[in-house]
């Protein structure tokens, strides 16, 4: 493997770097249902500790708002989910709502206004700008930048999946190889995808999150077995392997995107979408890895270094114990 040394040395940093969760795509969720011209039910998401211990973020109303229907709150798996009814004196139209104290998070909000006429208002609520105004008949457009961006976002801050393809990238010999073996993977996860999304499959999310991590250490080991000269099953049929455990990972984004709800009048769109934005997200990581690599190769060359041979071991072992500390952490929550 000519640039084994540099790749595994990068693996290796890039584990390091990974917190100990992964998967962290909880982003506050504010849905507003129209039910009359100034009547409103809310759904608002936010992630919490425990039942009691949640984020300060609270949308705030504009003057005049007054509760209809009393508050109700639930709590699971680190989310708070609060339903209530309103009324605004005048409905939403060019009117604000303010997410107090989302400058103080990390979070962003995603807010979707749904009207009588069956439109939806669909916004990404950052900390630099926390309010939500609503308008009139907003286009598609907005679902498709919204999902898109939420499709980049997840994949980049799913560290389970990206340490997937990274093993992927250090195992699989070949640019045509790896690139069909990307494929299969992609093609794996869209299919699961959307049959968990729009209900025609469904799997328990803790057995999923698990698998996903076993996946990563099976991988890891086959680094391992690879550089060793032994049989690697996913060294010789990378594309077998990437498509069955595709799937599972596919399960674990379909989780992720459920936390935030799709718009029902576009569901197809917003579904498409969030999965073009996780395959430019995972693009984008396998050319920041190959850029890596190549640079790190070419100075390699040129200042004629020679790593010691142990060097290799580093990040399969790293990505192995990272990834079963997340299947111990993962079954334990069963």
């Amino acid at each position: 493997m000519r640039t084994g040394p540099f790749l595994f040395a990068l693996a290796l940093l890039l584990a390091a770097a990974v917190p100990a969760h992964a998967d962290e795509f909880k982003p506050g969720y504010l849905q507003l249902t129209q039910l009359g011209p100034d009547t409103y039910d809310v759904l608002w998401k936010i992630p919490a500790l425990d039942e009691s211990a949640t984020l300060k973020v609270k949308p705030q109303f504009p003057d005049g708002t007054e509760a209809v229907l009393p508050m109700r709150s639930t709590y699971s798996r680190g989310i708070i989910v609060q339903r209530w009814r309103i009324r605004v004196p005048g409905g939403l139209d060019g009117k604000a709502i303010v997410f107090s104290q989302l400058s103080e998070t990390r979070i962003d909000v995603l807010a979707r206004l749904v009207r009588l006429d069956g439109t939806a208002q669909l916004e990404r609520i950052l900390p630099v700008h926390p309010s939500f105004t609503g308008r009139a008949s907003p286009g598609r457009l907005e679902v498709v930048r919204t999902y898109a961006l939420l499709g980049i976002e997840h994949i980049l801050s799913g560290f389970d999946h990206l340490l997937f393809v990274l093993a992927l990238v250090l195992l699989v010999r070949g640019t045509r190889r790896l690139l069909l073996t990307i494929t299969a993977f992609t093609v794996a996860h869209s299919l699961t995808l959307a049959g968990a999304t729009l209900g025609w499959v469904h799997v328990p999310g803790p057995p999923v999150e698990a698998s996903i991590a076993l996946s990563i250490v099976f991988v890891a080991s086959e680094i391992v077995h690879a550089r060793q000269g032994r049989f690697s099953v996913t060294q010789q049929y990378p594309w077998i392997v990437a498509f069955t455990f595709g799937l599972l990972h596919g399960f674990g984004f379909a989780g992720a995107l459920a936390e935030v709800g799709l718009p029902q009048s576009s569901i197809p769109i917003a579904l498409l979408f969030f999965n073009v934005g996780v395959e430019i997200g995972q693009l984008l990581f396998v050319g920041a890895v190959s850029t890596v690599i190549a640079v790190g190769w070419r100075a390699g060359a040129r200042l004629r270094l020679s790593p010691p041979a142990w060097l290799w071991r580093l990040a399969p072992y790293a990505i192995g114990t990272l990834a079963s500390f997340w299947l111990v952490e993962r079954v334990a929550a069963f």
